[in-house]
């Protein structure tokens, strides 16, 4: 994966891209901590803190931590790697994501999103 994850439960990660980490070649996901409250279902809202890298740069492009709260969203309105990834997940867990650009913003994104590959640490922090 070329994707170092370090941090303790709860706290913000620290995310580290290994110079030249390959392209996903679909979507990629690995469980830091598995959490032990609700499962998260597709379609659903769900409340999380979250770090988002470019696979490119290793730069972080958004983070919840960094505004100091979780975000809520429906995962229908959201990237669709994170629309794959984030189902299964349950309340307290911290995923992995390492999304390809055909998952995230794509290639060319409008708005100053970022192109290319992403990489997403997610921690579900509640569900309906």
């Amino acid at each position: 994966m070329g994707v170092k994850v370090t941090g303790e439960k709860g706290q913000q990660p620290t995310i580290v891209v290994a110079k030249g980490a390959p392209k996903p070649a679909g979507l990629q996901s690995e469980d830091i901590y598995v959490g032990d409250g609700a499962e998260v279902k597709p379609g659903d809202t769900v409340t999380a803190h979250y770090t988002g890298v470019s696979l490119a740069t290793g730069q972080v492009f958004d983070s919840s931590w960094v505004r100091g709260q979780p975000a809520q969203f429906p995962l229908t309105q959201v990237i669709q790697g994170w629309q794959q990834g984030v189902p299964g997940m349950k309340v307290g867990g911290r995923r992995l994501l390492v999304i390809p650009a055909d998952l995230a913003y794509g290639d060319n994104p409008q708005g100053g999103a970022p192109a290319g590959p992403l990489v997403f640490v997610v921690d579900v922090v509640s569900v309906p």
